[in-house]
C-alpha cells in the first residue's frame, strides 16, 4: 500500500512540476502587444484557468499524499533513539582517577628480597 502511494507521489510531483512551468508569468501578456506570439497550447482563453485549476488539484494531492506518507512512517516505529541508553551513561571500565594528594587506594606490590 505504501510503495503505491510513493509511487502516484512520484507521479504527482512531476506532472505539477511540469504544469508549473507551462504557466505563463504575469508580465507575459505584456510582450504579445509589442509584436511578440500569442500561440497557445489550449486556445486564447482557455490555458490560465485549466492550469489553475490542474495545479491547485494536483496540490491538493500532493498535500494528501505527503501527509498519508508521514502517517504511515510513524506506525513502523517500534522504538526510539531516547529509549536506548546512552554510551556516555554506561559505566566504564577504566581504572578510577585518583586525586593528587591522596593515599593509593591499594598497597604497591612489594618488590621481590634480593639473596
Amino acid at each position: 500500500m505504501v510503495a503505491l502511494i510513493i509511487a502516484i507521489h512520484v507521479l504527482i510531483c512531476v506532472v505539477l512540476t511540469v504544469v508549473v512551468l507551462l504557466q505563463q508569468g504575469k508580465g507575459a501578456d505584456v510582450g504579445a502587444v509589442f509584436g511578440g506570439s500569442s500561440q497557445t497550447v489550449f486556445g486564447s482563453s482557455g490555458a490560465g484557468n485549466f492550469l489553475t485549476k490542474l495545479t491547485s488539484g494536483l496540490a491538493v494531492a500532493f498535500f494528501a499524499t505527503s501527509m498519508f506518507l508521514a502517517y504511515a512512517s510513524t506506525k513502523h516505529v517500534t522504538s526510539s533513539i531516547f529509549d536506548r541508553p546512552s554510551r556516555a551513561a554506561a559505566p566504564s571500565k577504566a581504572a578510577p582517577v585518583e586525586k593528587p594528594g591522596s593515599a593509593p587506594a591499594a598497597p604497591a606490590p612489594a618488590a621481590p628480597a634480593k639473596k
